[in-house]
């Protein structure tokens, strides 16, 4: 019996009002950057318009520098600015840096800046200010002080060559580092001291920060002085609700303008939708070395026991696809196409497990619940999944803070713990340097071959051979069971009727393509 309340329970979680929308909701198109039909698009742009924002979690810290944390970014990504951005479609493009760099030699390469860009403090864009921001993240690395150090252990530091040129250096070649200056915000050279930058974020960026109530809300304002073109939202307020229900509620009433991982089950009572290709992977990180889960057979039946299918399309509603059998999307360098996703076989999963002599044994599986698009949910039906194959599992769903002192724990790894792993660097360091290279800070293996491959790859400037490597490392990932693979989510957002935004591959949110129409 334990199999079928574990599908009911999916399907009790996924069941909402029968009732239909209003006409002016989307239709979800599988790959596609957003989808709208109905509602106002194509409308007038309301100048001085203001809005809100509900984040299914608040930022654990403003500093941009210091976290890897998804609320912040979601905040920072209009505050900040990098020397390359990318377009809508991901493609790498000129940012505060006017053009993509040049390399120099192996571990060197040169960026030509922009001119004329201030900071919101009224301090200059320049040279300077990049080797500021090169030097705080390097003294971050060195002292263990940042969540991001897989993103940034290669920088050795930068020269301002002259006001508009710097050259930035690495450990040894590194063929990330234009996606890495797409992901590093840029501060005031004089805040390259500054212990925490979360009580006055200061960037470039088109919107500054106006004021944090701290569990409350943040609000930011639009740049004056931007360099850009200004923002046809003037104001946005960002506030905190961890339980879908509340956000849809605050839509629907027009509390809030804009509302991120909306649930599957509530688009049709949405205002109105958009989705997007998400880069979001909920997976589950194995502990690979000790514990239940040091056994190969014991990780390879928790994969066995998920029927990600019925997750896919029962919990996600349809707006998910099954992984095979890694966290890279196709679209990332580095996809291994000979690699499916483990079958959902839970007979096969309890004869490994009562081989293993683990049967009835006791599992802890720890995740959070509201930063994420049904993770609590997900999280329930896994553990249901586990149980009906014979494990006692341990379910903790921490506070968001809490939770990331335990994904971000090297030395006291949890048997497994669920994390949705995004690729908003688009680029395959994100993920691997992260989650699959042992002692990346997520990572819950010491598989040394894999991390000489990972560490090769970071280094080999030929992008045919980058992809190679990272082939075999995924796929020692899948033989050696390292996580529980389970899908691979859309980015959904409700949105009022009036106002327009089109999910960007990258899933930033970004206020300065947002407007309020008439």
């Amino acid at each position: 019996m334990a199999p079928i309340v574990v599908l009911g329970m999916i399907a009790a979680a996924c069941g909402g009002d029968d009732e239909g929308g209003d006409g002016t909701t989307a239709e979800s198109s599988a790959g596609s950057t957003g989808s709208t039909s109905g509602g106002t698009a194509g409308g007038t742009p309301v100048e001085g318009a203001e809005i809100t924002i509900a984040l299914g979690s608040e930022p654990t810290s403003l500093d941009p520098h210091i976290v890897d944390d998804g609320g912040e970014r979601a905040i920072n990504d209009n505050i900040y600015e990098t020397l390359l951005t990318r377009t809508p479609e991901g493609e790498l493009a000129a940012g505060l840096a006017t053009e993509l760099p040049t390399r120099v030699d192996d571990t060197t390469w040169e960026f030509t800046l922009r001119e004329g860009v201030t900071f919101h403090n009224g301090d200059q864009f320049n040279a300077e200010s990049v080797v500021a921001t090169i030097n705080r993240m390097v003294g971050l690395v060195e002292r263990g002080e940042t969540d991001n150090d897989g993103f940034y252990a290669t920088l050795t530091g930068a020269e301002a060559v002259d006001e508009t040129t710097v050259r930035i250096t690495t450990n040894g070649p590194d063929g990330v580092l234009p996606a890495r200056m797409y992901w590093l915000k840029q501060i005031p050279a004089s805040e390259e001291e500054t212990p925490d930058l979360s009580d006055a974020p200061v960037g470039t960026g088109p919107y500054t920060f106006v004021s944090r109530n701290q569990g409350v809300s943040i609000e930011l304002e639009a740049n004056g002085d931007y360099w850009g073109e200004a923002p046809a939202v003037t104001g946005v307020t960002y506030e905190f609700a961890d339980d879908a229900a509340t956000r849809l509620a605050g839509l629907k009433s027009g509390k809030y303008d804009v509302i991120t991982n909306l649930a599957p089950q509530d688009v049709e009572q949405a205002p109105k939708y958009v989705t997007g290709k998400g880069q979001e992977h909920p997976i589950l990180l194995l502990d690979a070395d000790d514990g239940i889960t040091a056994d190969i057979s014991v990780r390879k039946a928790l994969n066995l026991a998920v029927d990600k299918d019925a997750l896919a399309n029962d919990l996600f509603g349809g707006f998910a696809s099954v992984d095979a059998g890694q966290l890279l999307s196709e679209s990332i360098l580095g996809y291994n196409d000979t690699l499916t996703p483990y079958a959902y076989d839970p007979d096969e999963a309890k004869r490994l497990l009562e081989e293993a002599g683990v049967d009835g044994a006791s599992i802890q599986l720890v995740g959070e619940s509201g930063r994420w698009l049904k993770d609590r949910e997900l999280l329930e039906a896994i553990a249901g999944y586990w149980s009906a194959v014979g494990l006692d599992v341990q379910l903790e769903v921490l506070e968001f803070g809490a939770y990331l002192d335990v994904l971000f724990d090297r030395e006291n790894r949890a048997d497994s713990i669920y994390v949705s792993s995004s690729n908003d660097l688009l680029d395959p360091e994100r993920q691997l340097a992260t989650y699959y290279e042992a002692g990346g800070i997520g990572s819950s293996n010491t598989n040394s071959e894999m991390a000489d491959l990972i560490a090769a790859g970071r280094t080999e400037l030929d992008e045919e051979a980058r992809a190679t490597m990272y082939q075999e490392a995924v796929k020692i990932a899948y033989d050696e069971a390292l996580f529980v693979y389970l899908v691979n989510n859309e980015d959904i957002y409700g949105l009022a009727e009036n106002v327009e935004f089109q999910p960007r591959v990258d899933s930033k949110l970004l206020v300065s393509a947002m407007s309020v129409t008439e």
